[in-house]
């Protein structure tokens, strides 16, 4: 019997890949949804996520630990593939991106800590580009009475720029001596909190924050969330980063009645090493003891308030 259409496509993608394609092509000839494929492996001792999984059919992450290459290997067998038909492909190099995504920064040129934020997010087997870039922002700080982050809350509007995107990563950086094992994180509005993971000595929080439907490339979402952090040492400033250009973004800063500042000013800085440019004077409002800044056309880089106690 002549090889129906998909059949040869598999073999021609398994002949000449990609992985995730072949890898993809393989999955929907033989039917098998992502939870089976992932219980199929548990019952061999092999545990891989779903996510993982959706992210190696989408060309997102490529299996490169020992566990996962065991997957693969595994994977060749339950979807009844030539033996090494997948891991060869892993072998080859891969092919440059296209034009999929807008052009963005990477965590190390936004951040001093940004490498530990990067090998977290690999040890979790999550890509560095969550394929989520920003078309509104709102963020509240709130500083305690010993002048300490208390509270920071956030209420985004994004953009998927690949299809299957289904979760955002917040990333917090405590102040220097915080606790990272009591800073919490609390989904308020279209999303739940999903895995957690910590790194004691840069004081760096990677949190999961699961939304309630798979983006499409090109869909919106709305979404809270909140961090409580509490744990450090008095606060001089806070600064957010940006990956990509565009969107809206609005920062206010409020102090406890305890604990006010005698100076504050909003500054950008294209990089963590940089100088700080485009400072501005902020008087806080006499009541609510805030300040704030809005941008409404943010550029790739750092924007963020500071304050001085004396």
């Amino acid at each position: 019997m002549a090889p129906t259409g998909d059949t040869a496509e598999l073999g021609r993608l398994l002949r000449g890949g990609p992985f995730h394609l072949a890898l993809r092509a393989a999955l929907a000839a033989r039917g098998l949804p992502l939870h089976r494929i992932q219980h199929r492996l548990a019952a061999r001792g092999i545990k891989v996520g779903v996510t993982s999984l959706s992210y190696w059919q989408q060309g997102a992450r490529r299996p490169r630990h020992p566990e996962s290459l065991r997957a693969v290997t595994a994977l060749e067998q339950i979807l009844e593939l030539p033996d090494g038909a997948l891991v060869r492909l892993l072998a080859a190099p891969q092919a440059a991106p296209g034009p999929a995504r807008p052009a963005g920064r990477s965590y190390r040129a936004l951040f001093s800590m940004g490498g530990t934020v990067e090998r977290l997010l690999d040890a979790m087997e999550l890509p560095p580009d969550g394929g989520l870039h920003t078309l509104g922002h709102h963020e509240r700080v709130r500083i305690g009475p010993a002048g300490e982050l208390r509270v920071r809350e956030s209420q985004q509007i994004v953009r998927a720029h690949r299809d299957g995107v289904d979760r955002y990563l917040a990333v917090h950086h405590g102040d220097p001596g915080c606790d990272v094992s009591r800073i919490g994180v609390t989904a308020y509005e279209n999303c739940r909190t999903g895995r957690v993971r910590c790194h004691p000595e840069a004081g760096v929080v990677v949190a999961e924050l699961l939304f309630d439907a798979r983006l499409r490339r090109g869909d919106t979402y709305v979404f809270g969330y909140g961090i409580e952090d509490g744990t450090g040492a008095r606060s001089g400033e806070y600064v957010r980063g940006f990956s990509y250009a565009g969107g809206q973004y609005m920062l206010q800063v409020r102090f406890d009645e305890a604990a006010l500042p005698v100076r504050c000013r909003r500054f950008a800085r294209t990089g963590p090493q940089a100088p700080r440019t485009g400072l501005v004077d902020l008087t806080p409002s006499g009541r609510h003891r805030a300040v704030h800044l809005v941008e409404q056309t943010v550029r790739r880089g750092i924007l963020g308030i500071t304050w001085d106690w004396e």
